[in-house]
């Protein structure tokens, strides 16, 4: 009749209902991490919902060697850049205190809008790389743990 191996590889219904709501996770992963700074949530649980998504999707589906190979170079990639942009902002801040050496004090980069709202556009970029670090991290340890040799 149905075994194991059938059920695991060509489940419609699986891989179906994963193809409505990876994105829908996706979405909710972003929001997450956007609205952070206002409300609940921020970049490592928006960041952990994103990376719970490339997870569903790579036990629904599986993954190639070439596939592992280029989540890992991708994985690299994004949590540097993650890195780099909390990193940037931070010395930035520091930069332009004048000496007062504030890291993280959004109040001294000089953007051309109110201090309020330079304030939650770069909490929110902040916010955007610990969630593309956080996401890139724990693919990361999926991928390792899972599916090497």
């Amino acid at each position: 009749m149905n075994d194991d191996k059938n059920n695991k590889n060509n489940n419609v219904v699986v891989k179906t209902v994963s193809r409505m709501i990876i994105p829908l996770i996706q979405l909710f992963g972003l929001y997450v991490i956007v609205h952070g700074a206002l409300g609940p949530g921020g970049g490592f649980q928006g960041g952990i919902i994103l990376g719970s998504s490339f997870i569903l999707y790579a036990i629904v589906f599986g993954l190639s060697n070439e596939e592992k190979d280029k989540i890992d170079k991708k994985n690299t990639y994004f949590s540097s850049t993650g890195l780099y942009i909390y990193a940037i902002i931070g010395l930035s801040c520091i930069l332009f205190s004048l000496g007062a050496a504030e890291f993280l004090n959004y109040g001294f980069i000089p953007l051309p809008v109110d201090t309020e709202i330079r304030r939650a556009l770069l909490i929110d970029i902040v916010e955007i790389g610990i969630g593309l670090t956080v996401m890139a991290t724990i693919v990361s340890i999926f991928i390792n743990l899972a599916f090497k040799n």
